[in-house]
């Protein structure tokens, strides 16, 4: 049992009277890209290859920042002036 040719005519009035003769084909035409970019997506998803990604776009090089640390004495010497590690009151 499918939709025959009776119940596709009156799917089509339906559908011109609420839309109206105008505004048809910019629906038909937003329709048949919509499906157009739909197939688009679908076969990249079929036709992915997460091993060619990562060879065709290597990542890019890890650049080490210099850390920037005191030497053990100033360490020490901060510490002493300020033991319980408040700021100064002036």
């Amino acid at each position: 049992m499918g939709i025959g040719i009776w119940e596709w005519t009156l799917i089509f009035l339906i559908v011109l009277l609420l839309f109206g003769a105008k505004r048809l084909p910019e629906i038909a035409r937003s329709l048949g890209k919509a499906a157009n970019e739909f197939q688009k997506a679908k076969n990249e998803l079929t036709n992915y290859n997460p091993n060619e990604y990562q060879q065709s776009n290597p990542p890019p090089p890890q650049q080490q920042q210099p850390q920037q640390q005191q030497p053990p004495q100033q360490q020490q010497a901060d510490n002493s002036q300020n033991p319980n590690n408040n700021p100064p009151q002036a």
